[in-house]
């Protein structure tokens, strides 16, 4: 019989292994060890375990593709080089990474925790170990896995165990409704163990102390099944607009919120930015970055010492920003009323586009001529900027084509030269997400009743937005709840999901993306809204493309038991 080896990982997302008082074995990464000897120990049982955390999702930016921008956003948020969505309407779906790496990505996590799943019970464990702490982890991990295989491919392979070498892998997917089913599973157990387990490092009361902060809480396991009720209620798996499925999801997130545990962080300009917040459910802390990788390369300007800054946000994204009318003339004067920018009697001036604007507006975009790193920025050609500053614009396509740079990951200290830095944490789960969740779902379920507007207007109270005007029709709060998403999780990796679950594809991915064209004047700036260049555009979107397309690659490992989803070839 073959011995069976597996590889011991430093666990990225915290600093010490689960419930362990002894320092960390010093192996070197990806030491193999025979299985029989790491689940003799439970030192390296539990260090294994925490391995299946570093096959989380927990970048943003990755519907890009890569930091050089080989291709763009899928959805109508920002753009980059070349559209992911087009390469993958023309048949290239195997360039977009999000396609090809994310399904071995889960599957190789699924592994890790049904070895472990398969082996609690034969480990030695200690007083310093909570073995039901770890197989809570587990669950939740394989739920989350299985809740981003589902989201993207629909139907998915169940492996309920550990498989061996000489197993059969070549398994059928199980139909949507079946996963769906079975990861609920998975977090109602996990749930319950944590509720109910506690040891030196945690309590059900307080958590997880400070050296493991990062790990799987209750609160946490509700945030990911009330997303998972919430995407099996939309249209997209719900096309009948069954209100039960609605009422359902409306519970789940409204369960987080009678926790009364978490509350919406105070100042919405530094959400991603510090070591704690009360809204924070689930984040990954990112350690402060260099200026290199993701931070030069991916979301700087080029008049900052960027290299090419490819995350740009459209003018689409731009104009879901609400004007606003204030008491007085001064940008800090109180709000009094605001609209979409279309409506009659907003006060939007197209050649004053960025004055008076919900204040998120200003939390998320750089845009032209505003105060930046103690300058201008400069998002103009037709004349040379001031002595010795580089144009954050260039007439090349490795600059921003929109006029616009993404400034919610974009901390200011970051520009040439500096040697500060800033936290850019990596959010799961967060509050604000949790009262739109539950204001979407209700407002499905019952219409506009009262719950909708408090946990709305609660999101815009925080920027200090008024409330929703009253007397809204349920299919009126369904755009303003859906506006609203598109403006408070801006860049948070959450736009081009909820494009899909609720089947705009057509209407939101297909349209023309556009950019503001600026000139300097004698006097100021002329605006002047134009279409993205062609290279930029996304591909029509058709309806076989709500669902990804298995990587070929894994098709070709099969034996014809792995089936294509309908419509890629």
């Amino acid at each position: 019989m073959k011995a069976n080896f597996i590889k011991i990982y430093a666990l990225l997302i915290v600093a010490c292994s689960t419930s362990c008082k002894k320092d960390f074995l010093q192996f070197d990464l990806g030491t193999a060890l025979p299985e029989e000897k790491v689940f003799a120990d439970p030192l390296l049982a539990s260090r294994y375990a925490d391995n299946a955390y570093n096959f989380m999702i927990d970048e943003y930016g990755r519907l890009n593709d890569t930091y050089k921008g080989t291709t763009g956003m899928f959805s109508d948020e920002a753009t980059g080089s070349v559209s992911s969505v087009l390469a993958m309407g023309s048949g290239n779906f195997q360039a977009c990474s999000d396609v090809t790496t994310i399904y071995p990505r889960m599957y190789q996590g699924i592994r890790i925790i049904n070895t472990t799943l398969s082996k609690l019970d034969i480990v030695p464990w200690t007083s310093d170990y909570n073995p039901g702490l770890i197989r809570a982890q587990m669950l939740f991990l394989r739920g989350m896995f299985y809740f981003e295989l589902v989201k993207r491919f629909g139907d998915a392979v169940i492996v309920p165990s550990a498989l061996g070498p000489l197993d059969n892998t070549d398994l059928p997917r199980s139909p949507y409704a079946e996963v769906v089913s079975y990861i609920l599973g998975d977090l109602q157990e996990s749930e319950t163990l944590l509720a109910a387990e506690s040891s030196p490092n945690y309590s059900p009361a307080d958590e997880w102390d400070a050296g493991n902060y990062g790990r799987v809480t209750v609160g946490a396991v509700k945030a990911l099944k009330a997303r998972l009720l919430l995407l099996d209620a939309s249209p997209l798996h719900n096309p009948g607009g069954d209100a039960a499925k609605w009422n359902i999801a409306a519970a789940a997130a409204k369960d987080i919120i009678d926790m009364n545990k978490y509350a919406l962080h105070a100042d919405y300009s530094t959400l991603l930015n510090v070591n704690t917040s009360p809204e924070y459910i689930m984040i990954k802390v990112r350690p402060p970055r260099a200026l290199a990788g993701m931070m030069n390369d991916f979301i700087m300007s080029k008049g900052s010492g960027g290299a090419q800054g490819n995350l740009n946000p459209t003018q689409n994204h731009v104009d879901l920003y609400e004007a606003v009318i204030r008491a007085g003339n001064e940008a800090t004067d109180p709000i009094i009323s605001s609209s979409p920018i279309g409506e009659t009697g907003s006060g939007y001036d197209p050649q004053k586009p960025y004055n008076n604007r919900d204040p998120r507006f200003y939390s998320n975009i750089v845009y032209n001529d505003m105060d930046w790193q103690g300058r201008k920025i400069v998002m103009y050609i037709n004349e040379t900027p001031p002595a010795g500053q580089v144009p954050d614009y260039g007439t090349t396509a490795i600059y921003t084509k929109t006029r616009y740079y993404c400034k919610k990951l974009w901390p200011e200290v970051y520009k040439q030269g500096s040697t500060s830095t800033a936290l850019v944490n990596y959010i799961m789960f967060r509050y604000g997400e949790v009262l739109l969740n539950y204001a979407e779902a209700l407002n499905e379920a019952a219409g506009p009743v009262s719950d909708v507007y408090k946990y709305v207007n609660e999101i815009r109270a925080r920027v200090g937005m008024p409330g929703l005007p009253a007397g809204l029709t349920k299919d009126q709060m369904r755009e303003r709840i859906h506006n609203e998403r598109g403006v408070e999780l801006a860049f948070e990796e959450l736009r081009w999901w909820d494009i899909l679950r609720w089947k705009k594809g057509p209407e939101l991915v297909s349209r023309t993306l556009t950019a503001m064209d600026v000139e300097k004047t004698p006097t100021g700036f002329n605006y002047n809204v134009v279409p993205v260049d062609a290279a930029f555009q996304r591909a029509p979107f058709e309806d076989f493309m709500y669902y990804y397309p298995i990587p070929r690659s894994e098709i070709n490992k099969s034996n014809n038991i792995l089936k294509q989803n309908a419509g890629w070839n």
